[in-house]
């Protein structure tokens, strides 16, 4: 099946402007989501520096080897996403499909680790609510610290499944040549903003103390 040419919007002159609009609708909106992310890492810093020996007891519990792992597979989604944009703009479709593709099986291994993770917690007692077990003094302080942990990484891992929900439909309209390059773009700026937060919380909560 032929590409199709991305047609105008009726209320753009040119693509160029249907292009500026939409990116600059993208950067509008992961404004509001630093805002929503900012507010949240500025409530664990400030707990942090409230109770700063629990939390970094509390996060010695943690394991730096799923969170670097996890580290490393999004820097390789952002390379992967960063070449679909370049192909998208080149107007490869066959490599535009599986570098999508690999992003996805990768969006997909960093969920199938935190999941590992999640239940590794449960295991050893650290889930907020759930048979909750702290042996060292200060419980309470304990749990806020696992109660912000499990807010931050579970909304950042919401967002990474609604970003491989929408490369995946970018895959499915770029198999049947029905997309162009500023779709594409966009998805790629959503998917970039997702791994620099968790380039953020990486450090925030596994590197103040761990364990290997």
């Amino acid at each position: 099946m032929p590409e199709t040419t991305p047609s105008t919007a009726h209320q753009f002159e040119t693509l160029s402007q249907q292009r500026d609009a939409d990116i600059a609708g993208m950067w509008i909106f992961l404004a509001t989501e630093v805002m929503f992310f900012g507010g949240l890492i500025m409530c664990y810093t400030f707990a942090r520096y409230s109770y700063p020996q629990v939390f970094e007891a509390a996060s010695h519990r943690l394991y730096v080897g799923y969170g670097g792992t996890n580290t490393a597979i999004l820097l390789c989604s952002s390379f992967t996403m960063a070449l679909a944009v370049r192909a998208a703009q080149m107007g490869d479709r066959k490599w535009l499909l599986r570098l999508l593709m690999a992003t996805i099986g990768l969006g997909l291994a960093f969920l199938t680790v935190k999941g590992f993770e999640y239940h590794t917690d449960y295991v050893e007692h650290l889930v907020p609510r759930l048979d909750f077990r702290w042996e060292g003094g200060e419980s309470p302080h304990a749990e806020l610290f696992f109660w912000l942990y499990f807010t931050l990484t579970g909304l950042h891992a919401l967002h990474v499944t609604i970003g491989i929900c929408v490369l995946g439909t970018m895959a499915i309209l770029a198999g049947r040549g029905r997309i162009g390059e500023i779709p594409v773009e966009i998805a790629g700026l959503y998917w970039h903003f997702v791994d620099i937060v968790w380039v953020f919380l990486f450090p925030l909560l596994y590197l103040v103390g761990h364990r290997s």
